[in-house]
């Protein structure tokens, strides 16, 4: 379905349901692409490919409020489809603070562009695909007689969508990427220590083509020997790729439902220091290229780049226009776009060399996060750090703590951002993180 057929079912669609009880009405129609290509032992295991078409139409009768979702798009069908939504709708409870946005918060276009969708989405050929999910196989079997399994694939996806309201907003989205995966399982005696490794990209011609295997390979070789430590209080130093574990109960704790809802450890603490001074993150919607970049969020609201921890203090939540009413604050948006940190001058293995004993974690295994009080137990693995040089791999080890203790005690970000995420996270060193082994 073309672009312009979308937006003209859409407004069908809302002025339905207006006509038959609605006050007010949002529709979204979207559709989507993606397909894989995994490959072992030189032979393509699984080969995956799905096309999907979804409209959800949010409805507002009578201080009432409810979503539905149908991949059945012809009229005839939708009719009945929005009708019978409507009469199940006024049974249930009203709620005063289920609202569409303010029509003057909604982007109004004019944006410049985001640079987020490859226009060659369609014309990359089932050859292409194939021989991309084979090239990181190729790339080390037989470069290691302790290789005991290589899985290696190809994915990508297309989504496209069309937002209309019936307070005035129109709008339109449309997204592609693309990714390469390896991973590989080798033998230590008894052990199978595994690691993988992926490169990802919104434009196919970004999507690096060689390497991932290699680094996969070594990444697994190099956890041959591990074992526990004695327990102890450490230096701790996460590997940008793995931030994202103990930096998105932060984020979570930003919710507005979570704020509301009383279940996060940052009630009340816009605009007081809460984190380490060393800690500042803008969230910038507007980064051409960016993963999260976009110029409206779900609800049609226009994004604004904004700071999210600026030396420390927190200045914004997460906030959707119904949360919004019920906090009597204003709507921000309530999901993030790209996430920036401000970076320091030093790249991994330049924070490596400042620690005299200490963990450098590069990867998690299972734990959680109580999202009320902060605090938190993960189990990690990586490699010991004496003198400023890696001298053991790591496992079965566990980190506990609390959040805000944990990120208030940054002794320095490097400049490794990942550019795979939308969060532009670098590795990060902590100071003084108890560490249970032995």
């Amino acid at each position: 379905m073309k672009k312009e057929e979308k937006y003209t079912l859409a407004k069908w669609a809302m002025n339905h349901a207006l006509k038959n009880g609605a006050q007010e009405v949002s529709v979204s129609i979207s559709n989507s692409k993606n397909s894989s290509v995994e490959v072992r032992e030189e032979k393509i295991d699984k080969l995956e490919q799905a096309t999907q078409n979804n409209l959800t139409i949010r409805l507002f009768v009578d201080k009432k409020y409810s979503a539905h979702s149908t991949n059945r798009l012809k009229k005839e069908e939708l009719a009945g489809f929005i009708e019978e939504a409507i009469a199940g709708t006024k049974y249930l409870a009203e709620d005063e603070f289920r609202t569409l946005p303010q029509a003057d918060l909604y982007y109004r276009g004019g944006g410049k562009n985001l640079q987020v969708l490859d226009a060659a989405f369609n014309t990359i050929s089932p050859e292409q695909k194939i021989a991309l999910a084979f090239a990181p196989e190729k790339e080390i079997l037989g470069k290691d007689e302790r290789i005991i399994s290589i899985t290696s694939s190809y994915y990508d996806g297309l989504s496209e969508r069309v937002l209309v309201t019936s307070n005035g907003f129109e709008g339109d989205t449309a997204s592609s990427y693309y990714g390469i995966s390896a991973s590989v399982s080798v033998k230590s005696g008894d052990a199978r220590p595994s690691a993988g490794w992926n490169e990802s990209a919104i434009f196919f011609d970004k999507l690096p083509a060689e390497g991932i295997g290699t680094i996969a390979l070594d990444k697994a070789l190099k956890k041959i020997g591990q074992k526990k430590m004695t327990s102890g209080k450490m230096t701790m130093i996460v590997e940008n790729r793995q931030m994202g574990r103990i930096f998105s109960p932060l984020i979570s704790a930003l919710s507005g439902s979570a704020i509301q809802q009383k279940s996060s450890f940052l009630i009340d603490k816009l605009n007081e220091k809460v984190v380490s001074e060393k800690l500042s993150i803008t969230d910038d919607p507007f980064i051409p290229g960016g993963r999260g970049s976009r110029h409206f969020d779900g609800e049609g609201l226009a994004t604004q780049k904004r700071p999210v921890f600026e030396n420390g203090i927190l200045k914004t939540y997460y906030i959707d226009t119904y949360y919004a009413k019920k906090l009597n604050m204003n709507p921000t948006s309530g999901s993030v776009t790209n996430l920036v940190f401000k970076t320091g001058n030093k790249d991994l293995q330049g924070l490596v060399k400042t620690v005299q004993k200490g963990i450098l974690v590069t990867g998690f295994n299972g734990g959680n996060s109580n999202g009320t009080t902060g605090d938190f137990s993960f189990g990690i693995e990586g490699f010991l750090i004496e003198n400023g040089e890696i001298v053991q791999p790591v496992s079965e080890m566990n980190i506990t703590g609390n959040m805000l203790e944990l990120w208030s005690n940054i002794g320095e970000l490097g400049n490794d951002v990942n550019t795979n995420s939308s969060w532009l996270t670098p590795s990060v060193l902590f100071e003084g993180v108890d560490f249970s082994g032995i």
